[in-house]
């Protein structure tokens, strides 16, 4: 029997009709049945960061974002592009994380999904996300990249799920290499222990 995974959703998007909240929401219809998704709270519940409200004690909505990453094997980045990077608010929302000690990013494998309206889906976000999560010492899937252009034309309405077939076996492969590094990350840190 395969180990199950604890995965965490985490979305880039605020907007109610996102296309990549809705990708987030259709996750766990294409996954390996070992993966178990959850979503994170909302990236726009932190404040801004700051230092002086940091040294003041973490605002509780930093706590419970870092403690839902805590909890998760894996970690799965669905967002859009704007204005060719990471959206702010979850820049903001990895930057207060990232001042906790430990780093609850630290060692985890994860995953950047992304979906824009545009050709090219997203990719000049993700190489600027990898390189964050790089700092943040997160193993990342590198292939299939999944960059979901013109998605307006690949769901069943605004907001809706993904229908391209295409895209759905694409993001289906995804999530078995996620499956794939969490296993061997899971039997390294076994036999780690172990010795």
């Amino acid at each position: 029997m395969s180990t199950k995974f604890n995965v965490l959703i985490i979305t880039g998007s605020l907007r109610e009709k996102s296309y990549n909240a809705a990708i987030g929401r259709q996750l766990a219809e294409l996954a390996p049945d070992n993966l178990v998704f959850s979503h994170a709270p909302s990236v726009g519940t932190l404040p801004h960061y700051n230092q002086d409200v940091q040294d003041a004690g973490f605002p509780k909505e930093v706590m419970a974002f870092a403690d839902a990453i805590s909890a998760a094997d894996g970690l799965i980045f669905v967002t859009p592009e704007y204005n060719y990077s990471v959206p702010g608010v979850l820049k903001n929302a990895i930057d207060w994380v990232s001042r906790l000690r430990p780093v609850p990013f630290d060692n985890k494998v994860g995953s950047i999904i992304s979906a824009s309206g545009g050709a090219i889906g997203g990719a000049r976000m993700q190489y600027h996300l990898r390189q964050i999560l790089v700092a943040m010492n997160i193993h990342l899937v590198n292939r299939p990249e999944i960059m979901v252009g013109t998605v307006q034309n690949k769901t069943d309405g605004e907001g809706g799920k993904i229908t391209d077939e295409t895209t759905l076996t694409f993001i289906g492969n995804h999530l078995k290499e996620l499956a794939r590094l969490l296993q061997l990350h899971h039997d390294d840190q076994s036999q780690k222990a172990a010795s």
